[in-house]
């Protein structure tokens, strides 16, 4: 005796099953990276019970302001679960609160040229960029980076609210630089 299941109870019980499995890995942190900023691929929020330091690399949510609605609707950035429906951003702290940031045509932090953060006037569409003016981090705050010189950072948007940290940001199946 055979079970003929219909086309439509094979979908439907296929859908279930690829929703279940995407809300399982959400719940566990997991998300997927679609951006040249960082490699593409899966990755995984991990718990930070510690300060942000300069060097972590993070997932964290963009404040809901009129910038980075500008910055979604030039596609810089996606839509996704943080305030204002964009998605986390990755990206590595390069400075905290206190330190002194410099902008001109690369990045310096207290005086030290930062590596790969030549800030450039347009974007890859030839839409103009306006970089950050510089300043010291306001407490509270923090200044994020990308090595990928088309990466939209802090160079600018400038530093954004620490209270939207995720968590730290590690790699679990990845492909590319």
């Amino acid at each position: 005796m055979s079970i003929r299941r219909s086309p439509l109870a094979i979908l439907a019980i296929g859908a279930g099953l690829i929703t279940a499995v995407a809300g399982a890995g959400w719940c566990a942190g997991l998300r997927i990276n679609l951006t040249p900023s960082y490699p593409r691929g899966l990755w995984r929020i991990e718990t930070l019970d510690r300060p942000v330091a300069a060097g972590d690399l993070l997932f964290v949510c963009p404040p809901d302001t009129a910038e980075f609605e500008r910055a979604f609707a030039r596609g810089y950035i996606r839509r996704g679960l943080c305030a204002g429906g964009l998605s986390p951003l990755i990206k590595t702290v390069v400075a905290i609160a206190g330190q002194q940031v410099d902008v001109a045509d690369q990045v310096s932090i207290e005086g030290r040229p930062l590596p790969n953060s030549a800030v450039r006037q347009m974007d890859a569409a030839g839409r103009p960029l306006a970089p950050f003016a510089g300043g010291v981090i306001p407490a509270g705050e923090l200044y994020l980076h990308s090595d990928f010189a088309g990466s939209y950072d802090s160079r600018y948007f400038g530093p954004i609210p620490s209270s939207g940290v995720l968590g730290l940001a590690r790699p679990v199946l990845t492909f590319g630089p």
